[in-house]
């Protein structure tokens, strides 16, 4: 991603809510990714807690990386990992941590993690993707 003048603050660097919204746009893209058809029309995740610990700036004219992989699964949870670097140096800019809750979209309540979708996300756990 190209850090453009919208994403730029008051202090001349890529505002907190920025990070937060490339946090979401990775998490979204790899569920849209790796879910079936039957399961994104099935199935939602609610994020229910975003943790983000800022290490450098992101500047006008960065171009900077969103990667993501899974931590730890319960039965109704999962926890999502995040890290935005820029790769034109190797700095990690921010990590993100994010608890996010499966919801039924057709009852609208929270609801079991299955197997089948445990098994897609095996291979993106605890390991930057």
């Amino acid at each position: 991603l190209a850090i453009q003048s919208a994403d730029i603050d008051a202090n001349d660097h890529v505002n907190h809510v920025v990070y937060l919204r490339w946090i979401n746009d990775v998490a979204v893209a790899h569920w849209r990714a790796r879910a079936t058809p039957a399961m994104l029309d099935g199935y939602a995740w609610f994020a229910t807690r975003h943790e983000i610990d800022y290490r450098r700036e992101a500047l006008l004219g960065d171009v900077i990386e969103a990667r993501t992989w899974i931590g730890a699964v319960d039965s109704r949870r999962m926890e999502r990992l995040t890290a935005i670097v820029r790769p034109a140096d190797g700095a990690t800019l921010a990590r993100g941590r994010t608890l996010w809750t499966l919801v039924d979209r057709g009852t609208g309540k929270v609801t079991r993690i299955p197997p089948a979708m445990h098994a897609l996300f095996e291979d993106a756990r605890d390991a930057p993707g």
